[in-house]
């Protein structure tokens, strides 16, 4: 017998060590595959699950992203203290990944949300802030007192007022927002609409991956928390930026000092010549030069003089007087040379220090 016919028939025979199990229920399954399906969130779960909840982005993949929210919440804090006179602190409390119908499952009610139109981006993000903020801010605008008891939250839908006391602080974010995202890219968040029911700010699937930023907004003894939720799907045209770990990491420079540049270089004072005339000439004849003698040069007597900032040309005009005053009249182009002259070969039909 040969050795292929020999494989052939051990690949026939069953493998003793090999047990098969034909009534495997649920739970054999789960653990074989290292995940129990019926497990809640937050439980620990290993083995398949893992490979399955791979899309959950960590934020440490989105250096920069935490930078420009911790921007956004000093930001905050001086906004709102502008807006309610009151000593108002916005910490950025946590940062995390999480799924858009998880998001909209842990938003307790009653609660506010922002639907924010992320302008360059094309997509949304969203603002929700809970009812303490709500009533907190409420009571800040309308002159609450300090120190007062603990404000109590009411099951019940916000009124008008309320509603448009918070659409103000939404905008006031929004704009927070955008300057803490203009030094990483040209992105301007608009207040779309405020909804106060969570299934009506759907602007996304509800497994698509989001990232989910939690601040605490305290003022004195009252405060809430708020919410900013963008998917993962709004911030992919400045994927790469957000990688990054420093604002110029890519070499370049930032604009206000690229702008302070310019300034000193626009101030900075040069001597300027106009030169009508020269001639090569050699030493001997310099030394025998004596008063009343007659120097000739080649040219025209009408020849335009030629205004020099060291070595290079930057203008040309007829000489003339100006009172007691020698003046030029500029004539064609005025610019700096893109190649200055070469100094080493002297231009005899050039003209001479006036």
């Amino acid at each position: 017998m040969s050795e292929a016919e020999k494989n052939e028939e051990m690949e026939d025979q069953p493998n003793p060590e090999v047990e098969w199990a034909d009534d495997l229920n649920p739970d054999d399954i789960s653990d074989l595959l290292g995940f129990d399906l019926s497990s809640k969130d937050g439980e620990d779960r290993s083995g398949l699950k893992a490979l399955i909840n791979s899309a959950l982005v960590s934020h440490r993949r989105l250096p920069m992203l935490e930078i420009i929210l911790d921007r956004a919440a000093r930001q905050m804090t001086t906004s709102l203290r502008h807006l309610t006179n009151d000593n108002v602190e916005v910490a950025l409390d946590d940062i995390s990944s999480t799924r858009f119908g998880d998001f909209l499952g842990t938003v307790s009610t009653p609660s506010v949300v922002g639907v924010l139109k992320a302008q360059g981006l094309g997509n949304y993000c969203l603002i929700a802030v809970d009812a303490a903020l709500v009533y907190s801010i409420v009571d800040v605008l309308l002159g609450g007192r300090r120190g007062a008891n603990a404000l109590t939250i009411e099951d019940r839908g916000f009124t008008q007022i309320e509603l448009g006391l918070i659409e103000r602080v939404l905008e006031l974010m929004a704009e927070d927002l955008t300057q803490a995202f203009n030094p990483v890219a040209d992105i301007s968040f608009k207040l779309d609409r405020v909804e106060t029911t969570t299934r009506f700010a759907a602007i996304a699937q509800d497994a698509s991956v989001c990232s989910l930023a939690k601040f605490r907004i305290d003022m004195e003894e009252r405060g809430g928390r708020a919410l900013i939720l963008t998917p993962h799907a709004t911030l992919e045209p400045i994927h790469k930026l957000l990688q990054r770990e420093f604002i110029n990491e890519s070499g370049n420079s930032e604009n206000v000092w690229r702008d302070h540049l310019a300034a000193g270089i626009a101030e900075a004072k040069l001597d300027l010549k106009a030169v009508v005339a020269e001639k090569e000439i050699t030493i001997g004849a310099l030394s025998a030069l004596t008063a009343g003698q007659t120097i000739t040069f080649s040219g025209s007597a009408n020849r335009l003089a030629e205004i020099r900032a060291g070595d290079m040309t930057v203008a040309r005009g007829s000489v003339g007087r100006a009172g007691d005053a020698i003046a030029i009249r500029l004539s064609g182009e005025t610019k700096m040379p893109s190649n200055p002259p070469d100094a080493s070969v002297p231009d005899k039909a050039n003209e001479e220090a006036a």
